[in-house]
C-alpha cells in the first residue's frame, strides 16, 4: 500500500475536513505556486528594504562639510644688505579652517576663516582674516553663479594653496608681489564650462585701492573686504583649458578705472594680464607664469610703478610617490617702469616629502638677487603642513 507523504499530510490538515479530491500531483503543484508566490513576495521585501536603507544613508549625510589646513615654517636667512636684520624665525603662519553647507544640490554656502602667525591683536604679528564666505547656486548643470567674499580667480596658487599641493616651504615671491596673492575681495561671480574641457569665470567685484604712499604695489592696494572703498569696482576674467590630462592652461584679464578709489595721487586705470601652464607627465612636472600691471597716470610712472611683472618657471620630478624634488627661479619688478635696477631674482631648489598625501615636510635652499639698498635674503627653510 503506497502511504501519503507529510506534504500531502500537511496539506490535507489545512484543507480541514473537506474530502480530499485532489490527487497528490494536483497539490505538489498548488504548493509549488505557493512557492513561487512567496519567492516573489521575498524579492518585493528585499527591495523595498534596500531602497528604504538607501534613502536613510541620503538622509542621513550631514549637509556640513569641514576642512582646512595648515603650515609651520622655520626660516634661516642670512640678509646680504648692510646693516641688515638676518631672519632666524619660527613661524606658525597659517591655520586655517573650512566651512560649507549644502541647502540642497542646487545652493551651498562655503568660507575660509585663517589665523596668520598664531598670535593676531593690538602690536601682535598675526591676524585673524576672512578669506571666503559665499553662497554658490547652480543655474544649469554647466553654469553657476556666486555672491559673497570669494578668492580672485588669478593665478597658479591663489585659489588653490593647501601646503601638499606646492612645492617650497613659502609660497612664490612672484604670485606674492604681482598676483598678489592670497588675494580675495566681495562681489559676485559667474562660472560655467563649455566645448572639451574650457571653463570660465566672470566676476564684478571690490578694486584695489593704492597709492603713493605704498608707491602703488598692488600688494599694498587689497582691501581684504573689510570696509572696502568701492567707488570703483574692479571686472576680473578667466578662461582655463584642462581638457587634456595633466595639463592646465589659464589666461586672466583685469580691469579697474581707478587704482586709488578716489581720483587722487596722478593715477588712473589699472589692467592685470596674467597666463600660466602646469603640465604634469608621470613623475614629471612643470609649472610657469607670467603676470604684468598696467597703471595709467603720472603718479605711477614718475616712480616706474606703471609696468609692474613677474615671472617663474618650475619643474619638477617625484622620485618617488612620496619624495620630490624641485628648482624654481623667479623673477619680479614692481617698478619696472623706471630705467633703474629695481629688479629681484630668486632661485630655489629643494625637496616635499609626503608621509601621507595630506601631509607634507618641506625643505628648500634660495639666494637672491635684489636691487642696492633693498634686503636680499639667502639661506635655507623648513616647512611641515597638512590639509584635511
Amino acid at each position: 500500500m503506497k502511504r501519503a507523504t507529510p506534504i500531502a499530510l500537511i496539506t490535507a490538515g489545512l484543507l480541514g475536513s473537506a474530502p480530499v479530491l485532489a490527487s497528490e500531483q494536483e497539490l505538489r503543484q498548488e504548493i509549488d505556486n505557493l512557492k513561487q508566490q512567496n519567492q516573489t513576495i521575498m524579492e518585493r521585501l528585499n527591495a523595498t528594504s534596500e531602497m528604504i536603507e538607501s534613502n536613510r544613508s541620503a538622509g542621513g549625510a550631514s549637509p556640513v562639510n569641514i576642512g582646512g589646513y595648515g603650515e609651520l615654517h622655520y626660516n634661516n636667512l642670512s640678509n646680504n644688505l648692510a646693516g641688515g636684520d638676518d631672519k632666524e624665525m619660527l613661524d606658525f603662519h597659517r591655520f586655517v579652517l573650512f566651512f560649507g553647507y549644502e541647502y540642497t544640490d542646487d545652493i551651498r554656502f562655503f568660507s575660509e576663516l585663517e589665523v596668520e602667525h598664531a598670535y593676531s591683536g593690538e602690536s601682535k604679528p598675526g591676524a585673524v582674516e576672512l578669506e571666503q564666505a559665499y553662497v554658490e547656486f547652480d543655474l544649469n548643470n554647466k553654469t553657476s553663479a556666486k555672491g559673497g567674499l570669494f578668492l580672485v580667480p588669478v593665478g597658479i596658487l591663489n585659489e588653490t594653496h593647501e601646503p601638499p599641493t606646492f612645492y617650497g616651504v613659502e609660497r612664490n615671491p612672484v604670485e606674492n608681489k604681482i598676483v598678489p596673492t592670497t588675494w580675495w575681495t566681495s562681489g559676485a561671480e559667474l562660472t560655467g564650462r563649455f566645448g572639451q574641457g574650457f571653463s570660465y569665470n566672470l566676476g564684478l567685484h571690490e578694486g584695489l585701492a593704492t597709492s603713493a604712499a605704498d608707491d602703488f604695489a598692488v600688494r599694498d592696494g587689497r582691501q581684504k573686504s573689510a570696509k572696502a572703498t568701492a567707488s570703483d569696482l574692479a571686472t576680473t576674467a578667466r578662461i582655463k583649458y584642462t581638457g587634456m590630462p595633466g595639463l592646465e592652461l589659464a589666461a586672466t584679464f583685469q580691469h579697474q578705472s581707478d587704482m586709488t578709489q578716489d581720483g587722487t595721487d596722478n593715477a588712473g586705470s589699472a589692467n592685470l594680464i596674467e597666463a600660466h601652464a602646469i603640465y604634469t607627465k608621470g613623475a614629471f612636472g612643470l609649472r610657469a607664469l607670467y603676470a604684468t600691471w598696467d597703471l595709467d597716470g603720472s603718479g605711477p610712472a614718475a616712480i616706474g610703478a606703471d609696468e609692474q611683472t613677474g615671472w617663474f618657471i618650475e619643474p619638477s620630478y617625484k622620485l618617488t610617490n612620496k619624495f620630490g624634488v624641485f628648482a624654481r627661479h623667479n623673477v619680479w619688478d614692481n617698478q619696472a617702469g623706471n630705467s633703474t635696477d629695481t629688479e629681484f631674482t630668486q632661485t630655489d631648489v629643494g625637496f616635499n616629502y609626503w608621509p601621507h598625501e595630506d601631509v607634507v615636510i618641506k625643505m628648500d635652499y634660495q639666494t637672491q638677487d635684489a636691487p642696492a639698498g633693498e634686503n636680499e635674503y639667502d639661506g635655507f627653510n623648513v616647512g611641515i603642513g597638512y590639509q584635511f
